[in-house]
C-alpha cells in the first residue's frame, strides 16, 4: 500500500466520500429534525385555539363570542395578541377586481377577522398595514389579502388603493399578507372586519362557526386555554372549547420521520456507490499485479493467503478513509448549522460507528477482488 500511494488514496477517496457523505447527510437530517421539532414545539406552546360549540339543532346560527372578545382575552396574563375569524357564510365568494362589466371574477375565500386575530397569525406583510381596532370599531369597508389571493386579483402594490368588490360592495385594500407564522392557509383568503362582516353578512351560521385563534408567551398556552372559556362566557363556559392545534404532533411526526427516511436512503445509496468503486478500483488493481501475486504463489503462498492480503488492504483503506469521511462529514455538518444559526445535532452512534462502516464497506469491496487473485494461476501470472 506504501509503496503505491497513489493508487492507495485513489481507492481511500471512494470510502471518503462515500463515508463523508453517509455522516454529513445523517447529521444535516437530525439538525434540520431538531429545528423543525423546535419551531412546532414553540408553536404548539404558544398557541390557543377557541372554538365556538355552542350550535343548537334549534338555532341556524351560532356565535357564542361577546363583542369585545379580543379585549377579555388581552387581558389575560400571558396573552400577546387574541382575535376571532370565521367564513362569511356561503361559501367561497366570487370577488370582482373592479365594476367593469368585462372583468373576470375570482372565487376566493372570503373570511370574518378581528384585528387582534390578524396579529396573532405573526404576519410578515408584503405590502400596506394590518386592520386595527378603528376599523373593527367602526364596520370600516377594508380588507387584508393574503399573497395568494392577491395573485389571484391581480393586486400588486396597495400604494393606489386598489378596491375589489364583494357581493357588490367595495372594499379598499389597505394590505397584502407576504407569510404567516400560523394558519397558512390565511394566505388564500380575503379578511375583512369582524365588525364588518357582522353587519353586511350576519353572524356565522353551524358549518362555520367562529374560532379565536391565541398568541401567548411560551409556557404559557395551557394555563390561558384552562382561564379562557370562563373569561369569555362566564355564564356558559361550556360554549367555549379551548383545545391545542391538535395537528402539530401529527405534522411534527411526519415531517421528521419523511426527512429522516429520504436522507437515509440516499445515504445508504451513495454508501454503496462508493462501494462499487472501490470494488471496481481494486479489481483493477488485481489485474495490474498479477506479476507480483504469480511470484508470490510460486514462492509457496496459499490462494486464501492471497485472498486474506487483499481483503487486508481493502479493509484498511475503508478503514482510512472511513475515518478521514467521517471528519469530513462532521466538519460539514458542523460548517452548515454554524452558516444557518442552527444548533448542530450529531448522533454519538452514527459518528462512532461510521468508521466502521468504513471497514464494512472495504471489505465488502474486496470480496469480488480477492476471490479473483485467489485463482490466479503462478504459471500464468508469471508469464505476463
Amino acid at each position: 500500500m506504501s509503496a503505491r500511494p497513489r493508487r492507495t488514496i485513489t481507492n481511500s477517496i471512494g470510502t471518503v466520500v462515500g463515508v463523508g457523505a453517509f455522516v454529513a447527510v445523517i447529521g444535516l437530517t437530525t439538525t434540520a429534525s431538531g429545528q423543525i421539532s423546535a419551531v412546532f414545539s414553540e408553536t404548539k406552546a404558544s398557541q390557543v385555539v377557541i372554538s365556538d360549540a355552542g350550535a343548537t339543532s334549534a338555532s341556524p346560527t351560532v356565535y357564542s363570542f361577546p363583542r369585545d372578545a379580543d379585549g377579555i382575552i388581552d387581558a389575560l396574563n400571558g396573552v400577546i395578541a387574541a382575535g376571532r375569524t370565521w367564513p362569511i357564510p356561503g361559501g367561497d365568494i366570487a370577488i370582482e377586481p373592479s365594476l367593469d362589466p368585462g372583468a373576470v371574477s375570482v372565487v376566493s375565500p372570503v373570511h370574518a377577522a378581528s384585528a387582534g386575530y390578524l396579529r396573532a397569525l405573526e404576519p410578515t406583510m408584503e405590502a400596506g398595514v394590518l386592520t386595527d381596532e378603528f376599523h373593527d370599531l367602526h364596520a370600516q369597508r377594508v380588507a387584508v389579502v393574503g399573497k395568494g389571493a392577491a395573485r389571484a386579483l391581480g393586486i400588486t402594490s396597495v400604494a393606489d388603493s386598489p378596491t375589489i368588490y364583494i357581493r357588490g360592495s367595495g372594499y379598499t385594500v389597505i394590505g397584502v399578507l407576504g407569510d404567516v407564522r400560523r394558519d397558512a392557509g390565511a394566505l388564500n383568503r380575503v379578511f375583512v372586519p369582524a365588525s364588518t362582516a357582522l353587519d353586511a353578512y350576519g353572524e356565522p351560521d353551524d358549518h362555520s362557526p367562529a374560532t379565536m385563534l391565541i398568541r401567548t408567551h411560551l409556557g404559557s398556552a395551557v394555563q390561558v386555554s384552562r382561564e379562557a372559556p370562563r373569561a369569555l362566557r362566564p355564564d356558559r363556559p361550556e360554549v367555549m372549547r379551548a383545545t391545542p392545534p391538535p395537528e402539530v404532533f401529527t405534522i411534527e411526526s411526519h415531517v421528521s420521520d419523511s426527512l429522516s427516511s429520504v436522507f437515509f436512503a440516499i445515504a445508504v445509496v451513495i454508501l454503496v456507490i462508493s462501494g462499487i468503486g472501490i470494488a471496481n478500483t481494486t479489481l483493477v488493481a488485481v489485474y495490474e499485479r498479477l506479476p507480483e501475486l504469480g511470484l508470490r504463489r510460486s514462492l509457496g503462498a496459499r490462494p486464501f493467503d492471497i485472498a486474506t492480503q487483499i481483503m487486508t488492504e481493502t479493509a484498511l483503506l475503508g478503514s482510512i478513509g472511513g475515518l478521514v469521511g467521517t471528519s469530513v462529514g462532521v466538519s460539514m455538518t458542523i460548517a452548515v448549522a454554524l452558516a444557518q444559526s442552527w444548533t448542530a445535532i450529531l448522533d454519538p452512534a452514527v459518528t462512532l460507528l461510521a468508521p466502521l462502516i468504513g471497514t464494512v464497506v472495504g471489505a465488502a469491496a474486496g470480496l469480488v477482488p480477492a476471490i479473483r487473485a485467489a485463482r490466479i494461476q503462478p504459471v500464468a501470472a508469471l508469464r505476463r
